[in-house]
């Protein structure tokens, strides 16, 4: 189990009892203190009095990516279990996903994931809980890497991957882009398949202070720069699908500019999509690319969507429209925000 953490003696405690309850005993835990200035390192030191199977790895406060990094050159299992100092893995986590790795389903998987609890007011942090919801509803390889450029589709506290995809595919890197997505997505790319065990095996908690609240490589922005450059690439490995017209699914201001992004890597929207009326227009201010609305979508294999819009309940409701329409996501497709 690799588990970073910085000033995190609040939590700390919670996290390593959760550990030591597993049913499955045959774990290490690394912890990489990151320059922690608290009472973690004290807290560590009394953890790991009577638990042989706690290491620490004291290193200077250089951030996540290198503690991260710094872990892994460090752990000695074939397998790496992750783990947040302020979440909690129920009893059967470490028993469930090494037997599903194990098992005929993940024998051809790198890395399996496990449904999570939303351990937060549900009111207070809505999003976050519609978050957690949508992850959920991801349970199968196919479906992890077909919504891969909605949103990264696994809990990275959540996650048990074989340590060999670091050897050979790399580990975390460093950047203005939500490192766990960035790996996700260059892994994927890469061809390795993602699994999920069915069932609640991590509490995962929202803290005020937590990272991805706080740091801008955690922002929207961030995200969908990240996005379009592994979308650029997977249309490339495509090139019948990128031979098509490219439309975006979205009209507005915020989608407009987060599809700019997709220029920087080779690939020219030939027009957006809206059901505004007032959007639809034979191009942008005059220039630029046209926006149709839906009823002037060319037929399947005719053109190639990318839905761009983000807002509630809309997504679900394009590719309900295209899939009635005959597209076929993956095929004519894709869901990207």
């Amino acid at each position: 189990m690799l588990l970073p953490a910085r000033d995190a003696a609040a939590t700390l405690g919670r996290a390593v009892a959760s550990l030591r309850a597993q049913t499955f005993p045959d774990w290490e835990l690394l912890v990489v203190d990151d320059g922690s200035a608290d009472g973690t390192p004290e807290l560590l030191a009394a953890l790991g009095s009577d638990e042989p199977r706690l290491r620490v790895l004291r290193r200077p406060r250089e951030g996540l990516v290198p503690a991260l990094n710094a872990g892994l050159a460090a752990a000695r299992g074939e397998l790496i279990a992750r783990m947040d100092a302020d979440d909690e893995a129920l009893p059967d986590r470490l028993a469930e996903q090494v037997a599903w790795l194990d098992g005929p389903e993940g024998r051809s998987c790198g890395v399996v994931s496990c449904l999570v609890e939303h351990a937060g007011d549900p009111a207070a942090q809505a999003g976050y809980a519609r978050h957690v919801v949508w992850l959920n509803s991801l349970l199968t390889p196919e479906a992890i890497a077909l919504r891969r450029f909605v949103d990264a589709p696994v809990a990275h506290p959540s996650v048990v991957f074989r340590r060999e995809l670091v050897a050979r595919h790399g580990g975390y890197r460093a950047g203005d882009f939500p490192e766990d997505h960035e790996l996700w997505l260059r892994w994927m790319d890469a061809g390795v398949a993602f699994g999920k065990v069915p069932r609640v095996l991590l509490r995962w908690h929202d803290l005020p202070g937590r990272l991805s609240r706080r740091d801008a490589r955690y922002a929207p922005e961030a995200f969908f720069r990240l996005k379009a450059e592994w979308i650029a690439g997977w249309l490339r490995a495509r090139p019948a699908l990128a031979a098509r017209p490219l439309l975006v699914w979205g009209a507005g201001r915020p989608t407009r500019l987060r599809a700019a992004a997709l220029a920087a890597h080779g690939l020219r929207v030939a027009a957006y999509v809206d059901v505004d009326p007032a959007k639809i227009t034979p191009a942008l201010g005059g220039s630029g690319p046209p926006v149709l609305a839906p009823t002037a979508l060319p037929p399947p294999g005719e053109a190639f969507v990318l839905a761009y819009v983000s807002s509630p309940g809309a997504r679900d409701l394009i590719a309900a429209d295209l899939t009635a329409r005959g597209w076929t996501e993956g095929r004519d497709f894709l869901l990207c925000a």
